[in-house]
């Protein structure tokens, strides 16, 4: 039946574009979203099945899952795309927003992962992709919730790798840098107080250094490109940059070290030094 990639949040972006790119490379394809019925592109495509999965609804998770395994058998790659960036002062947000951040891009992903892999375990094969971010290498002040989650990737990706390399599971990290997305739109949630008057010179700042990174951007289909190289060269491998930027700027941040590459940061986002 050919092989069959399962990607949540493909409704837009980097999770469309990779279900577009796997589709006309020949692989069934299973775009998931929270909202299927909206989408129009994709379902119209051969091979490739739009479903509903919510990353916070479990019982959409299960039911997905199985609607893969019956039209197509089982599931070669899963890709977890699905998540949002909440970013603005620790002290601004409530406990819900918190919770809503990890829920998505941490626990979630968990969740999707567990379903997935008795297939892959019976299979005795497979390719798990987490779509981490530049963000899980190095951080920009006001992200401590979204740094948070994309390291929290880094990690289980890892660990995950472990246990599954026996198995004959892969488990692949990418790392997008700026992409032309709608994550400063949908998937960005950014909270503000402005009666912390302490916090507001970084928050200026902070959307001027966003302002600039949208006018140099790599298109979704470069992510897309990456993820296919992850999961057919073969190779033990378990990070890959996607687009120019992720490239430079990890490299970057491994050639200075934590004390001049953190400088630098404070530098350019005019955070004074630690006052005694």
């Amino acid at each position: 039946m050919g092989n069959t990639i399962l990607v949540t949040g493909a409704s837009s972006g980097i999770g469309r574009a990779t279900a577009l790119h796997f589709q006309q490379s020949g692989w069934n394809v299973v775009a998931t979203m929270r909202s299927p019925e909206k989408e129009e592109q994709l379902s119209g495509l051969d091979n490739v099945l739009v479903t509903r999965l919510d990353v916070l609804d479990s019982q959409s998770i299960s039911s997905a899952v199985n609607a893969v395994v019956d039209r197509f058998g089982g599931i070669d790659v899963l890709v977890n795309n699905a998540g949002y960036g909440a970013y603005g002062p620790l002290e601004a947000f409530p406990l819900e927003g918190i919770r809503r951040q990890w829920d998505t891009n941490v626990l979630g992903l968990l969740e999707v992962t567990k379903a997935v892999l008795p297939h892959m375990r019976r299979a005795g094969s497979g390719h798990i992709v987490n779509i981490s971010s530049i963000g899980g290498r190095v951080t920009f002040p006001l992200g401590t919730l979204y740094h948070g989650t994309k390291w929290a990737v880094e990690g289980i990706s890892e660990a995950l790798s472990y246990e599954l390399a026996h198995i004959g599971i892969r488990v692949k990290i990418v790392e997008p840098g700026a992409i032309a997305t709608d994550f400063a739109g949908r998937s960005f949630d950014f909270t503000n107080d402005e009666s912390m008057a302490e916090y507001q010179p970084v928050v200026q700042n902070l959307w001027s250094g966003f302002g600039a990174s949208l006018e140099q951007t790599s298109p979704p289909s470069v992510v897309a490109e990456v993820i296919m190289t992850a999961v057919t060269d073969g190779s033990d491998r378990l990070r890959y940059q996607a687009g120019d930027d992720a490239v430079a700027i990890v490299a970057q941040r491994e050639m200075h070290g934590d004390e001049a590459w953190m400088a630098g940061i404070r530098q350019r986002f005019g955070i004074e030094s630690y006052q005694s």
